[in-house]
């Protein structure tokens, strides 16, 4: 249904964090990465968790809007928090991606937006990704 591509590049990679400049191929994104000065970096650019949660939010949030609509339900108040929480993973020393996501949905009785935030989850294609993994495959360009 849909495809895009991003490629990043450039910047300095020795801490291994991504850094440089991230380019969609239609040019609609385009811009700078950069470390949190949490983890040692000017702040001067977005970072990929900063996306991921981006990304994970607004889809979570499409779901249940779209979720909402089929219940005859204004979805036009819901919004959707992402938090991503980078970590080491103490199994092998890497590193460990961590969400919670939060919905705020006023005027809405908590027991009748249950079952919908419920449905959403099992539509959420990030979700999916979280819980079941995602097919991945990596090639080395010629």
């Amino acid at each position: 249904m849909y495809t895009t591509t991003v490629t990043v590049s450039g910047g300095t990679a020795s801490h291994g964090r991504a850094s440089g400049r991230a380019r969609s191929s239609d040019g609609v994104l385009d811009l700078d990465l950069r470390m949190p000065p949490e983890l040692g970096g000017d702040g001067q650019g977005t970072n990929p968790e900063q996306l991921f949660a981006a990304g994970f939010a607004a889809c979570f949030h499409g779901a249940l809007s779209l979720v909402a609509r089929q219940a005859a339900l204004d979805p036009t108040t819901i919004s959707v928090e992402a938090t991503v929480a980078f970590g080491r993973d103490p199994e092998d020393g890497g590193y460990l991606l961590h969400v919670d996501l939060r919905v705020e949905w006023p005027d809405i009785d908590p027991a009748e937006a249950a079952p919908l935030v419920e449905k959403a989850d099992s539509l959420c294609p990030y979700t999916k990704m979280a819980l079941r993994g995602t097919p991945t495959s990596i090639r080395l360009a010629s």
